[in-house]
């Protein structure tokens, strides 16, 4: 298939369920023809929950003087750390709120310490709010804090605060977020020191189709020009205790017609990332193997722990053993791989 346009992108989100899923599900065999799915073994670590960007989708973020704000300490850390590996945990997803008053220097300890005391796990953390901030607040560069982090034992970073990368949405959902411009910077700045970083989309709030696809469209230019995309993932938003829900209440629960038909056209338009991953932690188990079927190649993270979508209302649980199961049940082979999409063991 060639490389489709925004405009073919619309006229295809209209076509029939069925048929859109089957064409995502042939463009991945076409990328994935060994019938292998993927997932990892991680924990999400949300160091902080201290935040003063007021995002109005989020339910997690707690300001200074709240009773029940926090800063994990480093042991705090290292404890959760040590639970992962005892279970045979390669990863961890290491991100927060964006607290207003930790430098480079707080981040450089962190990372330097989770480096030398656990070396066998890889370090993918910091969005790209959080790295934006971390650079105004100590008067440097984007590229610097990256740097500076790389050194240390930051291996790769996450996609989140992407949202929709329509600034017109993100005025709505999150005027004090960084625009979608200074989002692709820094990513563009990750992947130009050799840093990978994944890319992500939360749909379900304000926007409409053209904004999705201009999203798209986005990452989908970054990835021609730097390569640096590993995976893309999307979720839809969760709207239990947030702002935005009590502001706009006529926003709706997004179906599982429209996650799997915008995965499904997802793994179409964006023919430059290799791998998409399934969001179970928000569609459920069963949704989230239905989309290896709309194109999904990974079934994501068995996410030890999770805070930010379980503050919004929404609370599922899977094992490596669950993950397996499903896999196996819609004939693909099961294989458990690192940040890195490298295969770490195959499930035969």
């Amino acid at each position: 298939m060639k490389r489709i346009n925004q405009k073919e992108a619309l006229e295809l989100l209209k076509l029939p369920l069925d048929e859109i899923g089957r064409l995502a599900y042939e463009k991945k065999r076409e990328l994935h023809p060994d019938k292998i799915t993927t997932f990892v073994v991680d924990r999400n670590i949300n160091y902080t929950n201290i935040c003063w960007v007021d995002c109005k989708f989020c339910a997690f973020y707690r300001h200074k003087k709240d009773e029940d704000a926090y800063i994990l300490s480093f042991e705090e850390i290292g404890k959760k750390i040590e639970e992962l590996i005892a279970i045979g945990g390669t990863q961890i997803l290491f991100q927060g709120g964006v607290h207003p008053n930790l430098k480079i220097e707080w981040y450089e300890d962190l990372v330097e310490w989770i480096a030398k005391h656990y070396p066998t796990i890889t370090i993918h953390g910091f969005s790209a709010i959080e790295i934006d901030y971390i650079a105004k607040i100590s008067k440097i560069s984007i590229k610097e804090v990256l740097e500076r982090l790389q050194a240390k034992g930051l291996h790769s970073i996450p996609g989140a605060g992407a949202e929709v990368l329509s600034d017109k949405v993100r005025d709505i959902i999150a005027p004090k977020k960084l625009d979608t411009a200074r989002w692709i910077e820094v990513h563009e700045n990750a992947h130009n020191i050799g840093m990978k970083s994944t890319a992500t989309m939360m749909f379900g709030t304000v926007e409409n189709d053209e904004d999705i696809i201009e999203h798209w469209g986005h990452i989908r230019d970054l990835q021609d020009r730097t390569g640096g995309f590993r995976a893309f993932i999307m979720w839809s938003f969760q709207s239990l205790n947030t702002a935005l829900k009590a502001q706009i209440p006529e926003i709706r629960k997004q179906s599982a017609n429209r996650y799997l038909r915008l995965l499904a056209l997802s793994r179409l338009f964006l023919d430059n990332f290799k791998n998409i991953q399934s969001s179970w932690v928000t569609q459920g188990s069963h949704i989230g193997q239905l989309a290896m079927v709309f194109g999904a190649n990974d079934l994501g993270s068995t996410m030890m722990e999770e805070n930010v979508v379980a503050a919004a209302g929404m609370s599922n649980h899977m094992n490596q053993e669950e993950m397996v199961r499903l896999i196996r049940d819609i004939g693909e082979i099961p294989a458990k791989r690192d940040t890195a999409y490298n295969i770490l063991e195959v499930y035969k």
